[in-house]
């Protein structure tokens, strides 16, 4: 699963079984940034409705690669999925994300005035297809 953690909404994708494409699922929205009880309890029937095994969040690094306020955030917010769910979390760089999603909306045909409704779950889409990609085709380390 693949999560797009922002102040009022949290974007969601899954993987298919095979781990070859991410799929965007939903954007959780919440009225108020620190109110997430119904937020982590919305992640939990997802995990158990897709099957999920691991959990893949966003990591809002800065440009120059450090982190920021959001980063620290987003941490907690991994903390908290993680102690929630007792499944692993990993952080996955998400820089330019919310940019490649609005070019895909564009390419798509979607309107400008649109895209705010599908941006957070398409960015959760392209964090996991990243992470998944990445951890599919990088060559392994042999043991020698």
């Amino acid at each position: 699963m693949g999560l797009d953690f922002g102040s009022k909404t949290v974007g969601v994708a899954v993987s298919d079984p095979l781990f070859l494409a991410a799929t965007p699922v939903e954007i959780i929205r919440r009225e108020h940034p620190d109110k997430l009880r119904k937020t982590y309890a919305r992640i939990e029937e997802l995990i158990l409705q897709h099957d999920v095994g691991t959990i893949i969040i966003g990591n809002p690094l800065m440009p120059s690669g450090e982190e920021g306020e959001r980063a620290a955030l987003t941490k907690e917010f991994a903390e908290n999925v993680r102690r929630r769910t007792g499944l692993p979390v990993i952080m996955e760089d998400e820089r330019l994300t919310t940019v490649e999603a609005d070019e895909i909306m564009d390419e798509a045909g979607i309107a400008k005035k649109d895209h705010k409704q599908y941006v957070d779950m398409i960015a959760a889409q392209l964090i996991l297809q990243s992470y998944m990609n990445r951890e599919t085709y990088s060559p392994k380390k042999s043991d020698e």
